[in-house]
């Protein structure tokens, strides 16, 4: 038996939380659980993730491209260089999650990518795991693994922020490091 539900829609079986609304439905067929490669376009998920906390997700993807208006397309290079000024300019930016912490630690993690020696990319994928079954059912997936304490270990200690195990985790499941669509969900396995 699976969680898998049947979309009214389109007929499709699909992981629960992806099904309604629209938003989700896009994102789940579309984007996560697919292999993202490239600094910039991880620093997007670990920053999205991070801000996610403590909220709904639909909450994020729903202020995603003000998001990336507002961290100029999380371009590392960019945002290390962000100042006060520009930490003030984000806390007042109405289409964001204003949360003073969260933009900090969005800040200090571009400034930690740019300094990684090998890149960003090449430190998130050395902690991929060994690929596995699918889980059956919501119940199966984790939350924790500890791939993603390693994870959250070394991104802390090259001077990460907001970046816990869970979180670690979350941001493995979206960059398609770890395949946890439901085993009858329409998405394709990944190679």
């Amino acid at each position: 038996m699976s969680d898998a539900v049947t979309s009214e829609s389109d007929g499709l079986a699909r992981c629960p939380w992806g099904a309604e609304p629209e938003v989700y439905r896009e994102y789940h067929d579309g984007e996560w659980g697919r292999p993202v490669r490239g600094d910039d376009a991880l620093f997007e998920r670990v920053s999205l993730e991070a801000f996610q906390s403590g909220l709904s997700w639909l909450v994020i993807l729903r202020k995603r491209e003000a998001f990336r208006k507002a961290f100029d397309g999380f371009r590392i290079a960019k945002v290390a260089e962000y100042t006060d000024a520009d930490a003030e300019r984000l806390l007042g930016d109405a289409g964001i999650v204003r949360n003073r912490a969260k933009i900090a630690a969005t800040i200090a993690n571009a400034k930690a990518a740019r300094e990684l020696d090998g890149g960003f990319t090449d430190l998130v994928w050395s902690f991929a795991p060994e690929a596995r079954e699918r889980p059956r059912r919501i119940a199966d997936v984790a939350a924790v693994t500890p791939e993603s304490k390693a994870l959250a270990k070394a991104l802390k200690q090259r001077g990460f922020k907001f970046v816990g195990p869970t979180t670690a985790y979350a941001m493995m499941q979206a960059i398609g490091m770890v395949d946890d669509h439901l085993a009858d969900c329409h998405v394709p396995k990944r190679a």
